[in-house]
């Protein structure tokens, strides 16, 4: 099978045939279809995610869409010719997506979602199960709580604000000017980042008592301000909380903090097959119309995966990128 190879941190990718894998007990072997780029990705590849950088060289991807096309000893959940989808791969010991074929557990995949193509299934995974890990697994999101999205309009900000609409929350999101449309959607009221002071849209849209539930996807500030935010005994759920925080503010709140770190399933081997069912669940509200994930309209294959990478990292992406590998 063609792959693309990782043999140094920051350098291009390299083209290269390997034996196709074949699937072990409770693999599934893949014909995958597209490959979704997160930045964790990208950070993998120039080196500044250690804890879930693989031993070089490797193939990296995370997320994939493809066709179920073998099965390994103990699968009942999947048969020859499934459209699956799933978060796969691409740390550690495990084969990314950057390649035509790969061997993955089978608790980590869903049957894909019937109404989207396999370049915007591909999109979903990661996306997804980190939105949902932090709103629907940590801060129980529920009808009528207020909600604020740190960029909602970003991979996991545009799932959070969706979830939260379908839980029945009423969803507030920080986001430029150019990208308000995108929440508003969605159903979510836009808030200036660049503009906005965190006291003056509390007092706005909550009259001062704080939001129920803060879910931040950028860090630094941004976590900072949602210890200002969130009304006593509020949850916070971050996806970036990688720097050093002053907790006083939140604290004086008896605010909850909820760290998510969504590759810790693939790294660990732990709650593998909860992934899986979130996408399975995930999947119904999509094939009803509920739940849309945001493409970046431009196209990549293998040959212009470099090319994907940068688009990840120079902020010129709307939407999740794909690498198309059929």
């Amino acid at each position: 099978m063609r792959a693309l190879l990782t043999t140094t941190y920051e350098s291009d990718f390299v083209s290269t045939e390997i034996e196709k894998p074949t699937p072990k007990e409770g693999e599934v072997l893949i014909k995958i279809h597209a490959s979704g780029v997160n930045p964790i990705d990208n950070k993998i590849r120039i080196g500044v995610s250690p804890y879930a950088s693989p031993v070089l060289p490797a193939i990296l991807g995370t997320d994939l869409a493809g066709v179920v096309e073998a099965v390994g000893k103990n699968v009942t959940d999947f048969k020859v010719g499934d459209e699956v989808y799933g978060l796969a791969g691409g740390v550690l010991g495990l084969q990314g997506t950057l390649a035509e074929y790969t061997a993955v557990d089978a608790d980590l995949l869903a049957v894909k979602p019937k109404n989207l193509s396999m370049k915007e299934a591909a999109a979903v995974p990661l996306v997804l199960l980190t939105a949902w890990e932090g709103l629907i697994d940590r801060a129980k999101v529920k009808k009528g709580d207020q909600v604020l999205v740190h960029a909602g309009a970003g991979g996991v900000g545009h799932m959070v604000v969706q979830l939260a609409r379908i839980f029945g929350a009423d969803v507030y999101a920080t986001v430029s000017p150019q990208k308000a449309a995108i929440v508003e959607s969605y159903g979510a009221t836009p808030i200036d980042y660049k503009t906005a002071k965190v006291e003056d849209y509390v007092k706005q849209f909550t009259g001062g008592k704080g939001f129920d539930i803060i879910y931040d996807t950028v860090g630094g500030q941004s976590l900072d301000d949602s210890f200002a935010a969130i009304r006593h005994y509020g949850q916070i759920a971050s996806c970036y909380a990688f720097g050093t925080h002053a907790l006083a503010t939140g604290s004086l709140r008896s605010a909850s903090l909820h760290g998510v770190f969504v590759l810790h399933p693939m790294i660990s081997g732990e709650g593998r097959k909860h992934h899986g069912d979130i996408l399975k669940e995930a999947a119904k509200f999509i094939e009803e119309g509920k739940l849309n994930p945001l493409i970046d309209p431009r196209n990549f294959t293998l040959d212009t995966a470099m090319d994907a990478h940068k688009a990840v990292s120079d902020s010129s992406s709307v939407g999740k990128i794909v690498v198309d590998i059929v």
